[in-house]
């Protein structure tokens, strides 16, 4: 299974060095070969979700919750435009606590589906971050299998007596030098590469988890794209930057 995760690696890593080697990247005018902006730095056009809860600010989609606006439960704003299945999509973020206990905690939704189209609810895939020092760069699975890699596991999920089974075949690095990597109340680099039950996760540069998803009955193989605002004390959430190339 090690080489099996090497091999379907190796693409992958090859294309996301290439982009590293264009001489520009997300913060350069120009967009690179074969990705599209989703956010036009302006405006919410081809995103939807609560008003309340969502603007534009500073040149960012901005999610937010105040003591005198809190939420019931997990938001999302969700992509309009289309769904994704194999893809590389590439995001900055920040996000910033407004409380007193450093809570804040959010994530980019792929492959999802919208449960609750009102309320702007959406489970599945999530390549997690949080204001803390534990679930950034995580795998979970939104109103599904919970946590399906931890921080710094190369994991293959798999079903036993119609159970879900994740067996971790490898370590990538300890959670703790993942986390010394990530910038606490600054803008962050994430990366999310799904190719077929191939799925990866990177934080500025550093591959957090790598996850064959062998579970035929639950693996997604498409759906939403989505950004969450957690329920919780208040926190604010930024995006910017926001790339998307599909892949065959």
């Amino acid at each position: 299974m090690k080489k099996l995760l090497a091999s379907l690696l190796v693409p992958a890593a090859l294309g996301l060095l290439a982009l590293t080697q264009t001489g520009c990247n997300t913060l350069c005018s120009s967009t690179p070969a074969g990705f599209v902006p989703l956010f036009d730095g302006k405006s919410l056009a081809g995103w939807d979700g609560l008003p309340n809860h969502w603007k534009v600010q500073d040149g960012t989609i901005t999610g937010y919750t105040e003591k005198e606006n809190p939420l019931k439960g997990n938001t999302f704003l969700v992509w309009t435009n289309g769904t994704v299945a194999n893809f590389e999509l590439h995001a900055k973020y920040r996000i910033t606590p407004l409380n007193d206990v450093g809570f804040g905690n959010s994530g980019i939704q792929y492959r999802s589906k919208v449960v609750d189209a009102a309320g702007f609810v959406v489970g599945g895939y999530q390549a997690d971050f949080e204001a803390g020092k534990t679930y950034s760069g995580i795998l979970y699975e939104e109103r599904g299998r919970g946590i399906l890699a931890e921080r710094g596991q190369r994991n293959r999920i798999t079903e036993v007596d119609g159970q879900t089974r994740i067996l971790k075949v490898g370590d990538l690095a300890s959670s703790a030098e993942l986390q010394a990597n990530i910038r606490a109340n600054d803008w962050n680099d994430y990366v999310i590469i799904a190719d077929g039950n191939h799925l990866m996760h990177f934080i500025n540069g550093r591959m957090t988890i790598e996850v064959i998803d062998e579970q035929a009955a639950k693996a997604a193989k498409s759906g939403v794209l989505a950004l969450q605002i957690h329920a919780g004390p208040p926190m604010q959430v930024q995006f910017k930057d926001i790339l998307l190339k599909r892949l065959p």
